[in-house]
């Protein structure tokens, strides 16, 4: 723009150069030059002797070669190079930014540093779904926890189901599975996945994977075909891995709070229908749109479902539990006998003769017991002494199910009848709630509290009246308000006087 000003003022003003340079400020010439070529000439710039890296330089240099044979992740940054500059060479005196220019052009140097160029990919209606778990945080009955988030992006539409599990087990990833299928209202003619546990048992040469029993039969009762990534590429399925991050920015930030997961997988599906009005950058249609076109190019679902649920046999044990993987869990059930174990996401079922004896909370440590207590109050029964120090008794408390008045009422049976039989009765007591109900046990025993009956016979006539109909209200008299209804003794003086005056005799015939 300068040059131009000048040209302009030598042809059309002064006419000059001295003029020019004058006029304008600048030097003669730099007048000559504007005049000799309209673009200026390219400047040389000064190459500064870089003082303080070389005297690091031959330190980094063998730090990214020896780099070069580690795994990526544990390779060295230019902030870790830095530090260590300055734990093993403190008489240098070299800034970070300094260490990273150089870094960055001896990567270069060494080609082991550069954007990695993607290919655009275009898919049609109805054939390929990616697969990727990934982790979040959430806030569950007031406390934090980890979940991990199973995510089925279309990559035609790019609709996307996500659903939450406490843990990313095989049963929790067959059974997201089914759930997207009803979600998109089809299933996918491929679907594409990392190497994960619950479908790869062992990784082959090329794309060749040895999947597990459960994945293949899963896959063929479905239908589908699978495909697997390279180990450590995840840009192979970069449609699922940009849909977890863009999920978790909009939908689980600030961390989500719900009273369960069942209630945060409400929240996740709300946030998948709400991203269903979005429009993805360079398509023209929103995702719903899309997903509803899609729908009639996907495969039908099948009528009948997977059976999702792991099976094992094992035998109770002498502490009335079954080991089911790493845990035990309690069963009402004669030791040695055989069952059969059913483990679902989030919950375990044994089953006996065709029908279900005993459902825990599925948990996923090692070597833990999951005990409930009604599935020993037969036991108790003919040994009280083991109520009150039992774990059975212990997890009820610590679950909120064994109210305050159960152990006031306790009290008083040991108060009335004892240690050993005020206990016993309590069992029975206990054994009640197994018939009519936990909820109606306790307003039950409540009521007993109440009106100072310290008898299993009491609540089980308490139970009994609320069964039937019989109104919860108790009437109060008054001292003396019966009077009203008092009658007269009979008299039976004349019979006195009957056996007075017959013979004795006749009396003793």
């Amino acid at each position: 723009m300068l040059f131009e000003e000048i040209r302009r003022e030598y042809e059309h003003g002064v006419g000059t150069i001295s003029g020019v340079a004058k006029k304008l400020g600048v030097h003669r010439r730099m007048v000559r030059e504007a005049l000799a070529s309209a673009v200026p000439a390219q400047r040389k710039k000064a190459v500064r002797e870089k003082t303080k890296v070389g005297q690091v330089q031959a330190f980094i240099s063998g730090i990214l070669e020896a780099d070069k044979h580690v795994h990526r992740k544990q390779r060295h940054t230019a902030h870790r190079i830095w530090s260590r500059i300055k734990k093993e060479m403190p008489a240098v005196a070299i800034s970070e930014s300094t260490v990273r220019k150089f870094v960055r052009e001896r990567k270069a140097e060494m080609g082991v540093v550069g954007r990695e160029v993607f290919i655009e990919q275009s898919y049609d209606w109805g054939v390929e779904a990616q697969i990727d778990w990934y982790e979040a945080r959430a806030v569950l009955d007031g406390v934090e926890r980890k979940v991990f988030i199973f995510c089925m992006r279309s990559m035609a539409s790019g609709g996307a189901f996500h659903r939450a599990y406490p843990h990313a087990s095989q049963q929790a990833f067959l059974e997201a599975h089914e759930l997207g299928f009803g979600y998109f209202g089809g299933i996918f003619k491929i679907l594409r996945y990392d190497n994960l546990s619950s479908a790869v048992k062992k990784i082959l040469r090329g794309h060749q994977r040895e999947e597990t029993e459960r994945f293949i039969a899963f896959r063929s009762h479905w239908g589908f075909e699978s495909e697997f990534c390279t180990p450590g590429c995840g840009h192979e399925k970069g449609g699922v891995e940009e849909e977890g991050g863009y999920f978790r920015r909009n939908h689980l930030v600030p961390v989500p709070k719900a009273y369960d997961i069942d209630e945060l997988n409400r929240q996740l599906l709300a946030g998948c229908r709400e991203d269903e009005s979005r429009i993805i950058n360079g398509r023209s249609a929103g995702v719903g749109e899309s997903m509803n076109r899609e729908r009639d190019h996907l495969l039908p679902i099948a009528g009948e479902g997977f059976q999702i649920a792991g099976l094992h046999f094992p035998h109770v044990n002498a502490k009335g539990t079954v080991k089911v993987l790493t845990n035990f869990y309690s069963v009402p059930a004669p030791v040695a006998t055989g069952v059969c174990a059913k483990v679902y996401p989030a919950h375990v079922e044994v089953w006996q003769q065709g029908s279900c004896i005993a459902r825990h909370e599925r948990t996923f440590g090692r070597y833990e017991k999951v005990l409930n207590l009604e599935h020993y109050l037969a036991v108790l029964l003919k040994k009280p002494g083991a109520l009150a120090g039992s774990t059975a008794l212990e997890q009820w408390r610590k679950l909120g199910r064994w109210p305050a008045n159960y152990d006031r009422f306790w009290e008083q049976l040991r108060q009335r009848h004892g240690k050993q039989d005020g206990t016993r009765i309590m069992i029975e007591v206990l054994m009640l709630g197994q018939k009519h109900g936990w909820g109606e046990l306790d307003e039950a025993v409540s009521h007993a509290l109440t009106l100072g009956c310290f008898d299993v016979s009491a609540v089980r006539m308490l139970l009994e009246k609320e069964r039937h109909g019989t109104p919860k209200k108790y009437y109060h008299v008054e001292i003396g308000g019966l009077s009203r209804y008092d009658r007269p003794q009979p008299v039976v003086n004349e019979y006195d006087r009957l056996l007075r005056e017959l013979p004795n005799t006749e009396v003793m015939q």
